[in-house]
């Protein structure tokens, strides 16, 4: 997870970005915007570490032993993280 002084500073620059694009028109104050996007960037940071955790274990539970950081792990990695997440709807196949 990143440090508080990090998340911070990235609601600020999102929201700064969104506001100097014009993207979004305010209708609350900066500081409540930026609580909602910091509570949705650590939302979202708490589902890649889960994903993360379930491929990671389910790796490790292959009969055959696997190092972490091969390139056959990597392509497991990548295939199992991305099963996961169209499995939890974050991305379409």
């Amino acid at each position: 997870m990143l440090s508080e002084d990090k998340i911070s500073h990235m609601c600020h620059m999102i929201l700064k970005g969104l506001l100097e694009k014009n993207l979004v028109k305010p209708i609350e104050e900066d500081g409540k915007i930026r609580r909602e996007i910091r509570r949705t960037l650590i939302s979202e940071l708490k589902i890649g570490e889960e994903i993360d955790s379930n491929v990671k274990k389910k790796i490790q539970s292959f009969s055959k032993k696997v190092t972490e950081g091969s390139p056959e792990w990597e392509v497991l990695y990548k295939k199992f993280f991305k099963e996961e997440e169209i499995k939890r709807g974050l991305i379409q196949k």
